[in-house]
């Protein structure tokens, strides 16, 4: 690196955000994820006697990820590269790996590759760093806010060790953020600052265990504060709030969107209104398809609701509608309503186990042909052929009702329909045993 390259990549790390100027340098230094790289763990050992195998970090945005690539390029004694997979493609690979193969036949030297948000990599370019991967020419980090099990292909997960990085907690958001107040050199120590612990919790908590949105925000208060009558920029609630104005929500498409779901759908099935809101208010803070949630209401009105109160289907087609027509952000009144309509109704799964009970006769047990009184008379010669004699007009009879087997032959007495004893199912019971 010449000059000229010192000097502007020095400019660039000073007018770097607070986020990265202050990215711990050591492990020793390094924020929570001990079970990740705590003192004695499998991964620490290993960048320690610098005998790193292909990795892939994994978790929210702001825990860590891209700051241990940093920690471990600073450790190692290998060729560190880095690209992002945003902007790079398969050429870049190619070209890391030609010169991997240089230093590796001429210096004997490894090379680790540093691929930031792995997951923007299409197949394609995954399947190209496979064989380089495996014959240990590269050394990979990958680094994703993504599921990795849906993000990276199956054959490079194989060659790899997964490590999950968690949500930071509010004590470790706070002990950043004082650090960066204190550190001269790289953080916010050269500012005559005071920050109000209201303030600091405030940016902790909004943050949501993220620690570059939190930090962010903090340098964002200090530089736009002015300095009082005894020359002192003073941060207190009003300006935090500025700062940080809107909690920062994981929702990725892969993976808390499934959790998020799920996480309604079985309250709503458990009979439980507070949470089956809860979970409706977090899809919609974080932008979920209003379309994609009246369509798991509806089904969900079906399946676990079902006979025991047959409008909650009724009311779940109807909010589907509405908020069709209606958009948000006023449709969240109408799924609430439905959402809870269901939450609270009586439950019975009877209908959904019953046509799984039927497909599965259908798909393992032979199809006898349709019995001569159940088949179809609407067409000339129908009769000749004996079809529809013996079957008999329930109208004819008292109440509607008259008994006769409507089964094939194989199937006669089977059961597939068992209503339970929730809601109207408890009268419908009592009518089919009557």
């Amino acid at each position: 690196m010449n000059l000229f390259e010192q000097a502007m990549e020095k400019n660039l790390s000073r007018n770097a955000p607070l986020a990265v100027r202050i990215r711990p340098r050591t492990l020793d230094e390094f924020e929570e994820q001990a079970e990740i790289v705590g003192k004695g763990t499998l991964l620490r050992r290993s960048i320690e006697a610098d005998n790193l195998m292909s990795v892939i970090f994994f978790g929210p945005p702001g825990t860590g990820k891209t700051t241990l690539a940093t920690i471990i390029a600073g450790m190692t004694r290998a060729r560190f590269e880095t690209i992002n997979a945003v902007m790079a493609g398969v050429a870049d690979i190619r070209r890391v790996v030609e010169e991997s193969r240089e230093r590796c036949s001429l210096y004997n030297e490894k090379t680790i590759l540093f691929i930031d948000e792995i997951h923007r990599f299409n197949k394609l370019q995954q399947d190209a760093l496979l064989p380089f991967v495996e014959n240990g020419l590269i050394t990979l980090i990958g680094s994703t806010t993504e599921n990795p099990m849906f993000a990276v292909n199956r054959p490079l997960l194989s060659r790899s060790q997964l490590y999950r990085f968690n949500l930071l907690s509010r004590e470790a958001v706070i002990r950043l953020l004082t650090k960066a107040l204190q550190d001269e050199e790289r953080g916010l120590g050269g500012y005559c600052t005071e920050v109000l612990p209201e303030a600091l919790e405030h940016l902790a908590e909004i943050a949501n265990g993220d620690a570059r949105v939190a930090l962010n925000a903090l340098e964002l208060a200090v530089m736009t504060t002015p300095v009082d009558s005894r020359g002192i920029r003073q941060i207190t609630l009003s300006e935090a709030e500025e700062a940080i104005q809107k909690r920062v929500l994981r929702y990725d498409r892969e993976d808390e969107h499934y959790h998020v779901i799920s996480a309604f759908i079985k309250s709503m099935r458990g009979t439980d209104p507070q949470a089956t809101l809860y979970w409706l208010a977090r899809m919609l803070y974080a932008g979920e398809d209003p379309a994609f949630i009246c369509r798991r209401i509806m089904i969900h009105a079906a399946e676990d609701v079902g006979l025991a109160d047959p409008q909650a289907l009724v009311v779940a087609c109807a909010a589907a509608q509405a908020v069709d027509r209606i958009g948000m952000p006023e449709a969240r009144i109408v799924l609430a309503e439905a959402a809870l309509y269901i939450a609270t109704a009586p439950k019975s799964n009877s209908v959904f186990k019953g046509i799984d009970t039927a497909f599965s006769a259908v798909e393992n047990e032979r199809a006898e042909p349709v019995p001569p009184h159940l088949r179809g008379t609407g067409y000339q010669g129908a009769a000749a052929l004996g079809h529809g004699q013996g079957y008999q007009y329930p109208h004819h009879y008292p109440g509607g009702y008259v008994e006769q087997n409507y089964l094939p032959d194989n199937m006669k007495g089977r059961v597939f329909y068992e209503p339970s004893e929730n809601g109207l199912e408890l009268v419908i019971k009592k009518k089919m045993n009557t």
